[in-house]
């Protein structure tokens, strides 16, 4: 029996939708989405990270092997964002300078690990954008211990299936099913316009509390406590 399962990469996702969702921020999904959200303490290497959506292209590593990263990152296409189940293991870097720059060049968007990377410079050199959980100097070994390529995974307590959209920048990480992925866009470009003119009403002296209604409800609410009393 073969150590590896590997299934045929997911189909590419139209650049259009891409450039949507990367023109809102993965807070503003938290403010409305319950699922999805991947654990907090998978962050952005850059703590500037600006968006970046891909297409999810699994791995899953055995901990201390990276064989099948390297065949991984040979893949790649330009659009996919890596996301690479570590199978509980934080301890080894399955990621540092060389796959990243191999994951760059390929075009990749940009790669989220449930687990540490090494080489953190050599990384920000590169410009790959990189989701992770810190920084080792234990790295994985080409240890032909076997994986998956392409099938479903979890990484950050989220489920992430092949083709899901992956949404991540400074903030966090988000995994969108690909056919919610298009009403989230629409529907985050819409609140951040919103949010937008709250910041330019803030700018003009208007009191946060008079803007969202807060401080008239309670105003309200407080005046009603005083009748009961």
């Amino acid at each position: 029996m073969s150590r590896y399962r590997i299934d045929p990469l997911p189909p590419g996702a139209d650049p259009a939708l891409l450039r949507a969702l990367e023109g809102i921020e993965t807070a503003t999904l938290g403010h409305v989405r319950l699922t999805g959200m991947v654990d907090r303490r998978i962050s952005a290497l850059d703590p500037g990270q600006r968006a970046r959506a891909g297409v999810a292209v699994t791995l899953a590593l055995p901990a201390m092997c990276s064989t099948l990263m390297h065949h991984a990152v040979s893949l790649l296409r330009p659009g996919d964002m890596l996301v690479v189940d570590r199978l509980g293991d934080d301890r080894f870097a399955c990621l540092g300078g060389a796959v990243a720059r191999a994951a760059r060049l390929a075009g990749a968007a940009g790669v989220v690990i449930d687990g540490p990377v090494t080489d953190a410079s050599e990384i920000l050199a590169e410009g790959l954008p990189v989701w992770c959980r810190g920084v080792t100097s234990l790295t994985t070994r080409r240890l032909e211990l076997g994986g998956t390529f392409n099938r479903p995974v979890a990484c950050g307590g989220v489920p992430v299936l092949p083709g899901d959209l992956v949404l991540a920048d400074a903030s966090g990480v988000v995994v969108l099913p690909a056919d919610e992925a298009a009403d989230e866009a629409v529907a985050g470009a819409a609140r951040e316009g919103r949010v937008a003119r709250t910041m330019e009403r803030l700018a003009a002296g208007e009191r946060l509390g008079d803007i969202t209604g807060v401080n008239a409800r309670i105003a309200e609410l407080s005046s009603s406590k005083d009748k009961l009393e």
